[in-house]
């Protein structure tokens, strides 16, 4: 028996090239509108949120409980959405998360307003499911995409992520102006452009997405393995369409390991950059330039990487990632009291998580079987989430007792990690 779909198709319709490529382009589009404006609302309440746990909690010393909410939160929703998906579509699941953060943002701005501090921290951790949706989104990429064009596709929607990710911090200064028009609590008025922005995003998601690509998927999966086994029994030799229909578990277990740890390893340096870079008198434009160069360098040229990675292969393009990720940490490690060669550290190190997450991503998709690829990319999210909350914490703890330096040596341990389970792992033939 075939496996049961994801989401169940009509098992005698007949879907054509055409109306599937159409519907991917569609998609894509659909993906890329909702990433812009995801990223426009979580670009000003991430900046904002440290600064409110700060001053509602009383001590600066809680202001990076926001991230971790947020982390936290992302890392929550990942299996909850994926199951949606795999059980409704890939719309009803995006619109569900993309409402959840924005309630986070509702609540947050209550939390302001009556000054809890855990009901802050509530809110922000819903808020993290928006995060969970925009990495849902490059896998819902791919649901229709065709194997040479896979890297490509899901590279987009990660670039769209850059028009938010730059612009969104730039809305706290407008979004104070209007929280305060409105009279709404000090410090909330970007939680606004969350709750419109993510509101636009759930009816972008219910409308665009239709067909739904996950069931489209399941449909056209469906009519292929009808065709597939009516040519084995016209010619007795076994599908490859067939045969492929089961988990490529070390290719699975390749893909989550280095999407993770590259996750971690771009955290762990990042996090702790700022907090460098002050320490030896840089100033806050240094710093901003700085993080802003990284952003880019994460986002920017995700294209060029699905290209590469649909030429050259998911590995190979992924042992390109971790270059870069060890050239960043040679750069932060021993120019680390450089202002210079910490930036160029900075950029390689989002070019290197840009290169690995993409793709890791499309392995990860290709290597799962079909009935089985959103429960698995669920739970890679949850562990790139994890990863990255775990590498943001200990980080710190590594900062204090070797330096930035150091930081950046013992973070060369996760890349030699990558490229050894690279190495090793065998191929499916």
């Amino acid at each position: 028996m075939s496996p049961t779909p994801e989401v169940s198709p009509s098992t005698q319709a007949t879907v054509s090239v055409e109306t599937v490529a159409a519907v991917q382009r569609r998609t894509r589009g659909v993906l890329m509108a909702g990433q812009v404006l995801a990223g426009l609302g979580m670009g000003a309440t991430l900046s904002i949120g440290a600064i409110l746990a700060a001053d509602i909690s009383g001590s600066p010393a809680f202001s990076g409980m926001a991230a971790t909410s947020v982390t936290l939160g992302a890392a929550l929703a990942a299996i909850p959405l994926a199951r949606l998906a795999r059980r409704a579509g890939r719309a009803p699941a995006l619109a569900t998360g993309a409402l959840t953060a924005a309630a986070g943002a509702v609540i947050a701005t209550v939390a302001a307003g009556v000054q809890s501090f855990p009901l802050l921290l509530a809110g922000i951790l819903l808020i993290g499911s928006g995060t969970a949706v925009n990495l849902q989104s490059r896998f819902a990429a791919v649901d229709l995409a065709t194997p040479s064009t896979r890297g490509r596709d899901l590279s987009l929607v990660v670039w769209a992520t850059t028009v938010g990710a730059v612009s969104g911090p730039n809305l706290i200064g407008p979004g104070e102006t209007l929280g305060a028009y409105l009279g709404m609590p000090e410090l909330t008025g970007p939680f606004l452009f969350t709750v419109v922005a993510q509101s636009l995003a759930a009816v972008l998601y219910l409308v665009g997405l239709r067909p739904d690509p996950l069931a489209l998927a399941a449909t056209w999966r469906a009519q292929q393995e009808r065709d597939a086994r009516a040519e084995e029994e016209r010619s007795g030799v076994a599908a490859p369409a067939l045969q492929a229909a089961v988990d490529d578990r070390p290719g699975i277990r390749l893909a989550m390991l280095a999407i993770a740890l590259s996750h971690a390893t771009m955290v762990a340096v990042m996090a702790m950059t700022p907090v460098h870079l002050t320490a030896h008198g840089a100033s806050l434009v240094i710093v901003g330039f700085t993080i802003s160069l990284h952003i880019a360098g994460m986002y920017a040229l995700s294209p060029v990487f699905g290209i590469v990675a649909d030429r050259v292969g998911r590995r190979a393009t992924i042992v390109m990632g971790q270059g870069m990720l060890a050239a960043s940490l040679l750069m932060t490690g021993f120019g680390a009291e450089n202002e210079g060669w910490v930036v160029a550290g900075l950029i390689f190190l989002g070019l290197g998580w840009s290169a690995s997450t993409v793709a890791g991503s499309a392995l990860l998709t290709e290597s799962a079987a079909p009935d089985r690829r959103t429960i698995v990319q669920g739970r890679s999210d949850l562990v790139m989430s994890g990863s990255g909350a775990v590498g943001g914490a200990l980080a710190g703890v590594v900062l204090a007792l070797l330096g930035y330096s150091g930081l950046s040596f013992v973070t060369m341990a996760l890349v030699t990690t990558v490229v050894v389970a690279v190495t090793i792992t065998p191929r499916r033939r």
